[in-house]
């Protein structure tokens, strides 16, 4: 019953958006149908469409004017006139998913962590012998770079430092030593 009542309600909301919209208009019969006949006679509806399917009318509007650009594109092969109307309001729908493809995309979409900068003012500040650490530590691949600031930065034991990093203690003491000779390689370089 419930069902209904909702199949109902939906019935009843659309069609009166639908003659809201007023009735379309066709062109007179002499005249051949044309792109501008189209927008004039069916944007309304299409945006209205486009409007329900994805609940903003800015990006609705958006969605509209990129099915009739398309269609503008094709109009030379459009072997009906008719079949305008049914391809815009293909385009419109297919526009509309894919808007809600990317919104859900979006919301999903978690940054990655972001490396906090020195501030060039904090470099200024270091010897030059502290900067060229500084350096040579932000050319060492992410895990040597991480074990030596949560070793020498953070303070935190091998044990610890295995916990945050997700690796066992061995694979910090050998990334540590690793990371070490190049961060050593890195400075006695001329670059």
């Amino acid at each position: 019953m419930l069902e209904g009542n909702a199949e109902r309600s939906v019935e009843v909301t659309l069609g009166h958006l639908r003659t809201m919209d007023g009735p379309v208009t066709p062109p007179p019969p002499a005249a051949p149908l044309t792109l501008e006949d189209l927008y004039r006679q069916h944007r309304m509806r299409l945006v209205r469409l486009a409007i329900l399917l994805v609940d903003e009318p800015a990006t609705a509007e958006d969605v509209v004017q990129e099915a009739f650009t398309g269609l503008h594109r094709n109009w030379g092969r459009l072997r009906d006139a008719a079949a305008a109307v049914g391809y815009l309001r293909t385009a419109v729908v297919n526009g509309s998913r894919s808007v809600l493809r990317r919104r859900k995309t979006a919301r999903e979409y978690v940054a990655p962590h972001a490396v906090n900068a020195r501030s060039a003012e904090s470099l200024a500040m270091l010897s030059s012998e502290h900067q060229a650490v500084v350096s040579a530590l932000s050319k060492l691949p992410p895990r040597q770079r991480e074990v030596l600031v949560l070793r020498y930065y953070g303070g935190l034991s091998e044990a610890e430092i295995s916990e945050a990093a997700g690796i066992s203690k061995g694979t910090v003491k050998s990334t540590a030593s690793r990371a070490l000779e190049a961060l050593q390689k890195a400075m006695q370089s001329p670059n």
